[in-house]
């Protein structure tokens, strides 16, 4: 186990407020809200409340086990701080502000956002590397402040309406709040079942949105205003493929040994596979203790990857602990705990065993790092290749690619979890479409015409919207760019995130250390997408530090195969979920529709799983949160008024009459 007692930090949290101008905050709202974020933060639990505004925090000690509660609030009482996450470069940030004459009173990392804020403003947000949601409130102008971490590691929603603004870490402490409506967004419903996750701003409740990464929210006399704090910095690039493995490796050492900061036990998870494994390595530098991994197998399944994360466990012999996901385990019974800690469905069926990794991880670690994030840095995922592909493909005339999906079609389905077929369909089907399109469709799941067909409220605006800055430059950098503003925050933060912090288990993405991703995007396209090869620079940097094994092996994917389970283990919930009354009753879906899903998925005359995954989950969702139709007419989708170009400098934007969200000018 890695331990270390020389660093403070807060720890990770749960964060809540309700501002209360015009009208007071009903009775027992506050302790309801903290109630909700428990799982969060089950070592502590502390408010401010002020006539104005009332603030919560619960807390999972991590670092300074002694001190670092909150919410912390400035000595002469007019500034109040509740912070969710790490500054891992607050050491160096308090020697530059105790230089400029400021005191402190403890070594947590809040503090000195505390401090920071009062030293530089809005400013500070731009400093801090690591992941962070924080609020913050200036009773003398009664300004609240509400900040996101660059990357959108940490989560933040907030509700504006009737003069008042209600936030939190998580959609249920909003839902604490009596005058909150739920009511289900259609243009969040829109995107999530074309992409599989709800990009932000959206969420799926109308009303509440989520404050996109690196952004801040000021809210004042019940307008707010919200802009991005990022500028990213991108330096020159690497002359040569041999500098930028070396600058690599140095940044890669530097994000791991930060990160691994703890003062309770830390440990990874390992798939095996070149991101985890790269992660250990550094490790193993920064640390002469043996290190604790954790992975999950499917043990007699194609896919399963056990085998090399017990070599790479042995090569760097770690003290390793596995978890064997099959049928066997009560999979239906997690599914259903799942609706209620992911907050607002997420229909990437890889949180399945990301829950039972972080259940078992929690027996033994309370930090976790793990490999988040290379992917979209480094493009490693086979969509990249499918785009430049796709662009060949589209040389040929429509009607011979048409004839080509139709004798796809005829292939047999198989049960693999992503198998050559399905691939193979879900690629020619994507070479119909524009290339921006086509791009969300290789990772997503409904094309607007099975939408059309099963979704009553269907309409393309909202998704047309969120892809319009690729239409401009379909290169790779715009497509990692549009990953990682949304994919990455909004289906893999987001899942990994729900499901361990509902074992109140912090996990760290050293590739996201924000030197990482300058470097990253500044590097040309070569140094990623190598001819057929993906994520090259880190590969060659890793060449002499891992097993060619690791090396060569392509990406494999942590999700389930699902396709089989909904034949097996997992169709008795599927039947019991998408039944003909819950979906008449939602009024949001043909039941003919679905019905035919069903019985070609279970017939096996399609492979739908992926597509039922996310109705699934969906439905149950809705079912637990009570959540309702907001009316029998499409609402109005949220407009993007400005492409994004650089992470941190724009994004989606909307305008209403309480919220006022501008995209920053590109660099």
């Amino acid at each position: 186990m890695l331990t270390s007692p020389v660093v403070s930090h807060a720890s990770m949290c749960g964060i809540l407020g309700y501002s209360h101008i015009s009208r007071t905050l009903p009775l027992g709202v506050l302790t309801s809200g903290l109630e909700s974020l428990a799982h969060r933060g089950p070592d502590h639990a502390g408010t401010f409340v002020s006539h104005h505004v009332s603030l919560g925090a619960t807390r999972l000690r991590i670092l300074d086990l002694e001190n670092g509660d909150q919410p912390l609030v400035s000595p002469d009482g007019d500034i109040a701080v509740v912070f969710n996450g790490e500054i891992f470069n607050h050491r160096e940030i308090r020697v530059q502000l105790e230089s400029a004459g400021h005191k402190f009173r403890t070594h947590c990392d809040t503090e000195v956002v505390l401090h920071a804020y009062q030293h530089w403003g809005n400013d500070c947000f731009g400093r801090f590397g690591g992941m962070f949601a924080v609020a913050i409130w200036i009773q003398s102008s009664r300004r609240l402040v509400l900040a996101r971490d660059r990357m959108g590691i940490k989560p933040l929603y907030y509700c504006e309406q009737g003069g008042e603004i209600y936030f939190g870490s998580e959609l249920k402490c909003i839902f604490a709040h009596p005058h909150v409506d739920r009511r289900i967004s259609l243009s969040g419903l829109n995107c999530f079942l074309s992409l599989n996750y709800v990009p932000g701003p959206f969420t799926l409740v109308e009303g509440i949105l989520k404050l996109m990464p690196g952004h801040v929210l000021e809210w004042r006399g019940g307008l707010s205003e919200v802009h991005s704090y990022a500028r990213p910095v991108l330096p020159q690039a690497p002359s040569s493929i041999e500098e930028a493995c070396e600058e690599l490796d140095g940044l890669l050492a530097q994000a791991v040994r930060e990160q691994l900061a703890a003062d309770v036990p830390v440990g990874i998870w390992l798939s095996g596979g070149l991101d985890s494994s790269s992660v250990l390595h550094y490790a193993s530098q920064a640390r002469a203790q043996r290190i604790r991994t954790f992975s999950i197998t499917f043990q007699g399944r194609s896919f399963d990857e056990g085998r090399y994360s017990k070599e790479i466990s042995k090569r760097f012999g770690t003290q390793h602990t596995e978890f064997d996901l099959s049928p066997a385990v009560d999979l239906a019974d997690a599914a259903e705990q799942m609706a209620y800690y992911s907050d607002e469905p997420g229909a990437d069926a890889g949180a399945l065993p990301v829950w039972f990794l972080a259940q078992m991880s929690r027996k033994d670690v309370t930090v976790l790092l793990t490999g988040e994030g290379s992917d979209e840095l480094f493009a490693g995922y086979l969509t990249y290749k499918a785009n430049r592909y796709g662009a060949a493909v589209r040389r040929f005339p429509a009607s011979l690619r048409r004839i080509a999906v139709a004798g796809a079609m005829r292939l047999p389905v198989s049960d693999d979890k992503i198998s050559f077929e399905y691939k193979l369909k879900r690629f020619l089907q994507g070479s119909l479409l524009a290339p921006e399109l086509a791009h969300v469709f290789w990772n997503g799941t409904f094309a607007e015409a099975e939408k059309r067909k099963l979704f009553l409220y269907s309409e393309s605006d909202s998704l047309s919207a969120v892809v319009a800055g690729l239409r401009a430059r379909r290169c790779l950098q715009s497509y990692l760019q549009f990953d990682q503003r949304y994919y990455l925050p909004d289906d893999i933060l987001y899942k990994v995130d729900r499901m361990s912090m509902a074992h109140s288990l912090e996990v760290r993405p050293p590739f996201l250390d924000p030197r990482i991703v300058d470097f990253a995007n500044s590097l040309p396209e070569s140094f990623k997408l190598h001819g057929g090869l993906t994520k090259y620079v880190l590969r060659r940097t890793m060449k002499d530090k891992l097993p060619s094994s690791v090396l060569r092996r392509p990406k494999v994917g942590f999700d389930i195969p699902v396709h089989d389970w909904f034949r097996g283990v997992l169709r008795p919930l599927l039947l019991d979920t998408l039944c003909e009354e819950a979906v008449s009753s939602s009024k949001l879906f043909r039941w003919h529709a679905i019905e035919r899903l069903l019985s070609e998925h279970l017939e096996r005359r399609a492979n739908w799983g992926y597509h039922l995954w996310g109705l699934m989950v969906l439905f149950m969702w809705m079912k637990r949160w009570k959540i309702e139709l907001t009316s029998g007419e499409l609402a109005t989708p949220i407009p993007v008024v400005a492409p994004f170009e650089t992470v941190g400098l724009s994004s989606p934007s909307l305008a209403s009459s309480s919220s006022q969200i501008s995209a920053a000018p590109l660099a």
